[in-house]
């Protein structure tokens, strides 16, 4: 483990990775999702926002690529903070790889032609990576720091079916090791707490993903949010019954994945406007004490139990 902690956090890679703090600038670029436009469906995911999950990128006009006053404008409010850090330009919402590849191009390379970004990461679902758009992260890859991220959250069809993907397991698995057999960083997210999965359903999603050799895990802490279709469905819906249980779960996520696969995420970040429940997630700070707590007091750490 980096820097003494008991997980492999992204943190500790990428400063490892650039000598400094790194930090990833998030940008809407104007990308849609065939999941809203008819193209695989309509509504989008039950559990995804009306924001496509970046209610805290930058927003820009889908014609605009200079995102120098976006970059400026972060790089501003987070300078106090960390005034010699590196930044990384963030593609967050919704699919980022959902455009003709000469409209990827020339987004990609406004961000990365930037001399303030080192490096760029790409979040997309895994329907959403043809053989076009795999040649040009390729290109991209080769000379520059780069990671992608796929929005799985689950391996269970039955969930994918419920949450209204219009993706599968099988999508995922195809994407991610075309992506992987290229040299290109995969970063996979996974949702705990979505309706109808037991812990143990959960903790098998883990351990498939980590059959493959990812880069990264994002564990998002199943958020229901005002602007979401199954907030719409399922208004009373609480994922976990206390931060207790999630914390628990979390550590036992964490024993099952490989020490090598950097953690990019272990609970929710949504603003708290639009949180329904569970109540206590706007809690970031204190639900990553606890888990760092509760990984000290019973001497485990990550891949423990593998």
């Amino acid at each position: 483990m980096q820097g003494g902690e008991r997980y492999n956090s992204v943190s500790d890679y990428l400063k490892s990775e650039f000598g400094r703090k790194t930090v990833k600038l998030s940008i809407d670029a104007g990308f849609t999702c065939p999941n809203r436009d008819g193209t695989a469906g309509y509504g989008g995911c039950a559990f995804c926002s009306g924001g496509g999950s970046g209610e805290l990128a930058s927003h820009v006009s889908s014609a605009d690529t200079d995102y120098s006053a976006s970059i400026s404008d972060q790089i501003g409010r987070l300078s106090e903070k960390w005034p010699d850090a590196c930044y990384l330009a963030y593609f967050q919402s919704f699919t980022n790889t959902y455009a003709p590849v000469d409209v990827l191009r020339s987004r990609y390379y406004a961000a990365l032609d930037d001399p303030r970004i080192s490096g760029i990461a790409i979040a997309t679902r895994p329907d959403c990576v043809g053989d076009d758009v795999l040649y040009l992260l390729e290109e991209i890859n080769r000379d520059h720091f780069m990671w992608v991220e796929l929005g799985l959250q689950s391996i269970h069809p039955d969930t994918l079916t419920a949450m209204n993907t219009c993706y599968t397991y099988e999508d995922y698995e195809k994407t991610a090791e075309a992506l992987i057999s290229r040299g290109i960083r995969v970063v996979t997210h996974l949702i705990l707490g979505l309706p109808g999965e037991t812990q143990e359903m959960m903790l098998e999603s883990v351990r498939k993903v980590c059959s493959l050799p990812v880069f990264g895990l994002k564990l998002h802490l199943m958020n229901i949010v005002k602007t979401s279709p199954l907030y719409r469905t399922m208004p009373d819906y609480v994922p976990f019954a206390s931060i207790e249980e999630y914390v628990d779960l979390v550590v036992r996520c964490l024993e099952i994945i490989p020490p090598d696969v950097t953690i990019h995420r272990l609970t929710g970040d949504v603003p708290r406007r639009i949180l329904v429940s569970p109540e206590w997630s706007y809690r970031k700070r204190t639900i990553l004490n606890m888990i760092n707590s509760e990984l000290k007091d019973r001497d485990t750490r990550q891949g423990a139990a593998l």
